[in-house]
């Protein structure tokens, strides 16, 4: 483990973010990174598509949702 430097604003946006998504800064850090990278190697799919295939790859199933 290193030490990555981030500019202060930005360090503020992880803080914010950290706390609406339930995850310490750290771990909302390395979630962006994870799916930054992933959506440079994979240009053609959306943010939603590549946390889809990531969700299924960890096991994690979803019921349906039920119309109004």
């Amino acid at each position: 483990m290193g030490i990555v430097n981030i500019d202060e604003e930005l360090h503020d946006q992880v803080r914010k973010a950290s706390t609406v998504s339930c995850r310490s800064i750290n771990a909302q850090a390395g979630f962006w990174i994870k799916i930054g990278m992933l959506c440079e190697m994979h240009p053609t799919l959306s943010f939603n598509e590549i946390v889809a295939r990531e969700m299924r790859s960890a096991g994690v199933t979803v019921q349906s949702l039920k119309a109004a």
